[in-house]
């Protein structure tokens, strides 16, 4: 068995078609599948089962694709490594959606100066799906809100970040000095959306109250929340990075919460990844910026 034999399987895999993983390759069509029906005689096994026109992974190609990917994943690292000698290449990056607002441009301008050669390809999306981004070898380096799911995945906390309540400037709870999430139920709520780590992390203490919050309006929009709320629809809880810039204009009112809502912001990597120097670099860029914040 080839390496270009593990790469076919794994871009096979991704797009559960042999089309479309040719094309990604640059191969002809029939070249795949001759790759893929060598892999299953040498091993005896059927990695995919064919419906009709598509195909599926069968469990064993299932725990095949784990295996595969790290062995191409690894060559890539290690490509990677001896390219990065001179100073040049590419760093992938993923973060949440609230770490990608408000914390990523800052970081790459201050990486570019240290790396003016090197691109960075950005990916900004919900903590879950940078997870599964870092698992399938797509960024090198994560920035979530939340501790990974995965036990294949490596987390190191470099910030923490605190939740608060809004209200708009006009509504009963605004002439508080803070509030509690049980005070904060009585009232509409409006909530990011279900998936995004905010919104695990306030369901979650509502469970924990034993409280039940339907949202009247759910958004992935931060902004769309903030002008409900100010618009007096409801009361939202946020995190503060988010809506500092409102609180600070006035277009709505913060209430600290009793107890304080804390999470920690966390960089994370494959526990098999090779960490270049230029990813280090931006490891301790980001432990520098949650020390300075």
């Amino acid at each position: 068995m080839t390496l270009r034999h593990m790469k076919i399987f794994v871009a096979v895999f991704k797009h559960s078609n042999i089309t479309k993983a040719a094309k990604e390759l640059h191969l002809a069509q029939p070249s795949v599948s001759v790759a893929i029906k060598e892999l299953e005689e040498y091993y005896g096994v059927r990695l995919f089962e064919r419906i009709g026109r598509r195909i599926f992974p069968s469990e064993c190609g299932k725990e095949f694709f784990d295996y595969a990917l790290h062995i191409v994943s690894l060559f890539e690292d290690m490509e990677k490594k001896i390219k990065n000698w001179d100073q040049s290449g590419v760093l992938r990056v993923g973060t949440s959606i609230t770490i990608g607002t408000h914390m990523l441009p800052l970081l790459i301008q201050q990486y570019q100066l240290q790396y003016p050669e090197l691109k960075i390809e950005a990916f900004i999306s919900r903590s879950s799906d940078i997870e599964q981004k870092i698992l399938d070898n797509s960024i090198d380096i994560g920035l979530i809100e939340t501790r990974p799911e995965h036990t294949e995945i490596h987390s190191v906390p470099f910030m923490e970040d605190t939740m608060c309540a809004i209200v708009s400037c006009s509504h009963p709870l605004a002439g508080q000095k803070s509030t509690t999430l049980s005070q904060l139920a009585e009232f509409p709520f409006l909530m990011r959306e279900k998936g995004s780590a905010g919104r695990e992390l306030l369901d979650a203490c509502f469970s924990l109250l034993q409280l039940t919050v339907s949202p009247i309006w759910e958004s992935a929009s931060t902004q769309a929340i903030v002008k409900g709320v100010a618009g007096g629809i409801g009361v939202a809880v946020l995190p503060y990075l988010l809506v500092e810039k409102d609180i600070q204009q006035n277009v709505v009112k913060m209430l600290p919460l009793k107890p304080p809502l804390q999470r920690e912001l966390n960089i994370i990597y494959h526990k098999s990844k090779y960490l270049t120097p230029n990813m280090n670099t931006f490891i301790s860029l980001c432990k520098n910026y949650g020390k300075e914040g």
